[in-house]
């Protein structure tokens, strides 16, 4: 099992983090720190696997913490989970250690991603004394592609392919009825492979007037060449 502090201020995201944390096997949190402060007095008599910390915090901002963290020699890894998006940040928290770096808003798809990739490292790592070249490369070498990434209850991936190689036929906007007559497949059903997609922002959804006043729903692919989809499909 792996250990892990949560160090964010604000409730509802630390909120969030145990809601998600609780839907990946493997993973064990056991306690949430409001700020640098506190964390600092965890890690002084408690031990962590993963801490997941975020950057703008009073007093302490997350970036000062992980340098205190380097400084001790504390034993943990950081992924970092913050809005903070300009490259200075970035760049510095990588350069201190961080194993990841999400950016907020984030979906749990993301999320699962960073807490899947950084699962395989530890245990390959942590399970053997001496490592191979091949098996080293698969913690610095990170393929997104390669992750196995779950879908959410009631989607097939064999399905979303088929979902999404009818979507990249649109040239324009599309509604749930257009997919569901082209695939084959129930409007209800349809409607979820869309919405899971849109919470991967590879769809948009706009309401536009229909032809007597009613409104209706159309859908927009916003990036038909991504590959985010291999994690799920492959």
């Amino acid at each position: 099992m792996i250990n892990v502090l949560v160090v964010e201020d604000d409730p509802m995201v630390a909120q969030l983090h145990e809601h998600y944390l609780s839907q990946i096997k493997g993973f064990q949190l056991c306690d949430i720190a409001r700020s640098g402060d506190e964390a600092l007095k965890l890690l002084q008599t408690k031990e962590y696997d993963l801490l997941i910390l975020d950057v703008f915090m009073p007093f302490m901002d997350g970036l000062q913490m992980l340098e205190k963290i380097r400084e001790s020699k504390y034993d943990v890894d950081v992924i970092i989970v913050s809005a903070a998006n300009d490259k200075d940040k970035i760049k510095q928290a990588l350069r201190l250690g961080a194993v990841d770096y999400i950016i907020k808003p984030f979906e749990f798809e993301r999320f699962n991603l960073a807490l899947s990739n950084y699962q395989k490292r530890y245990h390959i790592v942590e399970n053997q004394d001496v490592l191979k070249q091949s098996e080293l490369d698969k913690t610095i070498i990170k393929h997104e592609k390669e992750a196995v990434v779950a879908l959410p209850k009631g989607l097939d991936k064999h399905t979303l392919s088929t979902v999404w190689d009818c979507i990249v036929t649109f040239d324009g906007m599309f509604t749930t009825e257009e997919v569901s007559a082209k695939v084959g497949i129930s409007r209800v059903s349809i409607r979820k492979y869309l919405e899971f997609l849109k919470t991967l922002h590879l769809l948009k959804l706009d309401l536009h007037r229909g032809s007597v006043g009613r409104p209706v729903y159309k859908y927009l692919c916003v990036d038909k060449q991504s590959d985010l989809l291999n994690v799920y499909i492959q």
